[in-house]
This record gives structure tokens, C-alpha cells and sequence, in this order.
């Protein structure tokens, strides 16, 4: 079914963007039909030789040198004054060109989306597999099969995002990690590039195979993302051929709000006291900001470690078995840069315990010398 849909929302974009070069043909079509009204037009009558618009096609052209043409007070004397028509002859045949070729370019439309929603689908060796209109004659299979897929995307329209984005957690004798791990794709995991030779690609962040193997022990690891499934699927079968991201949700399973693509956590069937989201859009988690640990966007520099500084802080909290995720990310909350504040923390916290283990060393090496008889060693 999620095949099914992404294939159907591939195929509207490209109704879109069809739509639009239609429309732009047409307005080019219907301004070129206005401007053909305005043009003077030469007529031939009697072997006589006149424009449009003068009145002395029976006679000879007045002489326009001899006798000045007074200036022109509104726009009909200017277009006079310049040999245009005040009322032009309509075009019997600009209009029907135009219309024909609309009419030409709606009909190419209407063939190509029966073509592209209707063919059958196929299997991994591009054969096309049989359905249940397979026996029918093949326009009425392509048409039968463009209106389902049409009843289909209209539906998938309607219909609210679902309650529960995830399956139930797994019960024992399976193991389900205490905690769920939300990561966005785009510029935590991966960062879009473009160049002249190579097009779009992505660049893989560096650490992020070092996350995903050790967070996938305490955590349940799913991405989160406003883009389309056509382009993360491909992406996250590469960037994880081990399968430690059990679940991956595309823009279909977000909410769109004021302008952004909204992440909601209650439909994702998780206890929120353990869901931490790790995103550099704040906009994108604006309806759970406690559950959500923000990073800096990255931009693809290699210098980046960022990523083992997370891993750190969330062995932490899993070693720690945190009951509530939320006091700890709304602490970071207030810091502009959460991933910088846990570094700080974590060095002044080995200060002060290596001031605790001062003592214990210092008495350490007093023992030696007391053991053989030798006294304090000042």
C-alpha cells in the first residue's frame, strides 16, 4: 500500500508541474490571440491595396505630410493616429488556433495520466503482474485502474493523519527497548549536496554508524522526516544496511501547520515520558518542545563530531534508566547549544571528581612506606 502511494504522489507532482506548463501555455496562447486583434492588417480589394481601419480603401491615401493628423486625446485616436484599427476585425481563425491547441494539450494530459495511473504493476523483473483487471479489454483496464487510483489519493486526501503512526509495543518473550529514539534525516544524518557534475547527493555525517550501532541497544531507533518517502527510502537503505532503524515516517505522517510540516508525537503510540527527538527545526517539534533535544543544522563539513558527543549523552540517560526523558531535555531547553552545555557539564563534573579522588590517591601512596616501617612519607 505505501508503494501504492508514493507512486500515486509521484505521479501528482508531475500533474502539477504539467498544470503549470498548460496554464502558461495558454495565457502565452490567449496573449498572443490579443495582440493579432490589435495588429493592422493589410486587405487587397480591387487591386487595391488598404489597412484595416481606413476609411479610404475607395480612394487614394491621404497625404499624411501635407496634412498634419491632429494629436491624438485618448488611446482610440492614438491607435487611429498610428494606421491601428479603433475597432478591429475579429480573427476568424487566431482564436480557433489557439483553442485547438489548448484543446490538443488537455487531451495529451488526459492520455498521459490514463497511461501512468492505469498500467499494471510489475514485479522485480519487469514483468507486469496480474490483477483482477488483467482479463479486460486494455482501454478499459488503464481507465478502470487511472479511477481507483484517483479514489485512492483522494481518500489518502481526506483522511486525517492516523492515530498511531506505530504498531503496539512488543510484548515478552520479544525485547522492546525502554526508550524510543526520534531522528530527523536531513542535515542530522544526512546533508543534500549539488554540483554541476554530480547533481544532487547526499553526505553521510560523520559518527553515523557509530549512533545507530550503539544507540540500537537502548533504543528503539525511528526516523522522522518532512520529506518525501521517494527520496528517503533509497537514502536510509544505504545509510543502514543493518536495519537498526525499525521505522522510518515520511511527510505523509506529519501535520501541516502554518506554513511547516509538524512532527506529532502523540500519534506515535509511545510512552512520551521516553521518546526523545533529535532535530535542528525547532518549528518541526513545536507541539512537544520537552521531548526535544535540539542540534545545530549540519552543513556538511567534515571536522563535524557532533554525533559521538550525542551517543555520549544519550548513554547517559539510558545507563542512568531515566524514568521521565522530559526533565532532562527541558533543562537543555534553555541553552542555545544543548550538545556544547553537555560537554561543559560533563568536564566540570570530572573536576570535581578528580578533586574527590585526591585524598583517596594521596593516602594511596602513604601505605607502602607504613606497611614497611618506614613511617610517613612527607
Amino acid at each position: 500500500m505505501c508503494k501504492t502511494k508514493f507512486r500515486v504522489s509521484h505521479i501528482i507532482t508531475k500533474f502539477g508541474i504539467l498544470n503549470m506548463v498548460y496554464c502558461s501555455l495558454l495565457r502565452g496562447l490567449q496573449r498572443q490571440e490579443q495582440l493579432f486583434r490589435l495588429r493592422p492588417r493589410n486587405r487587397t480589394h480591387r487591386g487595391r491595396t488598404y489597412t484595416e481601419g481606413d476609411t479610404t480603401k475607395n480612394g487614394p491615401s491621404p497625404d499624411l505630410s501635407s496634412k498634419p493628423d491632429p494629436p491624438p486625446t485618448n488611446t482610440s485616436s492614438a491607435i487611429n493616429a498610428g494606421n491601428m484599427p479603433a475597432s478591429p476585425m475579429r480573427s476568424s481563425k487566431s482564436p480557433h488556433y489557439g483553442y485547438s491547441i489548448a484543446l490538443g494539450g488537455l487531451c495529451s494530459a488526459l492520455l498521459w495520466a490514463i497511461y501512468e495511473l492505469g498500467k499494471p504493476e510489475r514485479d522485480q523483473s519487469g514483468q507486469p503482474i496480474e490483477d483482477e483487471l488483467s482479463m479486460l479489454p486494455l482501454a478499459q483496464q488503464y481507465i478502470k485502474r487511472m479511477w481507483i487510483s484517483l479514489q485512492y489519493y483522494q481518500k489518502m486526501l481526506e483522511e486525517p493523519v492516523p492515530s498511531k503512526l506505530l504498531p503496539d509495543v512488543m510484548q515478552a518473550p520479544y525485547i522492546q527497548p525502554r526508550y524510543t529514539l526520534v531522528l530527523e534525516m536531513k542535515d542530522v544524518l544526512v546533508h543534500p549536496d549539488w554540483t554541476y557534475q554530480t547533481g544532487w547527493r547526499f553526505k553521510k555525517r560523520p559518527g553515523v554508524d557509530y549512533l545507530l550501532q550503539q544507540c540500537s541497544k537502548h533504543f528503539e531507533i525511528i526516523v522522522y522526516t518532512a520529506e518525501q518517502g521517494t527520496t528517503v527510502f533509497p537514502i536510509l537503505d544505504a545509510l543502514d544496511p543493518n536495519g537498526y532503524i525499525r521505522y522510518r515516517l515520511v511527510r505523509g505522517a506529519t501535520q501541516f501547520i502554518d506554513g511547516h510540516h509538524i512532527k506529532n508525537l502523540n500519534s506515535l503510540n509511545r510512552n512520551l515520558k521516553r521518546v526523545i527527538v533529535v532535530d535542528w527545526d525547532k518549528n518541526a517539534t513545536c507541539l512537544h518542545p520537552d521531548n526535544t533535544f535540539a542540534m545545530a543544522r549540519w552543513l556538511g563539513n567534515d571536522d563535524d563530531v557532533e554525533l559521538f558527543d550525542l551517543m555520549a549523552f544519550l548513554q547517559i540517560i539510558a545507563e542512568n534508566e531515566i524514568d521521565d526523558v522530559r526533565s532532562v531535555l527541558h533543562y537543555y531547553r534553555q541553552f542555545e547549544n544543548p550538545i556544547q552545555q553537555f560537554k561543559e557539564n560533563q568536564r566540570m563534573l570530572l573536576e570535581k571528581t578528580q578533586e574527590k579522588m585526591e585524598p583517596q590517591r594521596t593516602a594511596s601512596k602513604r601505605w607502602p612506606y607504613s606497611l614497611m616501617g618506614g613511617g610517613t612519607k612527607h
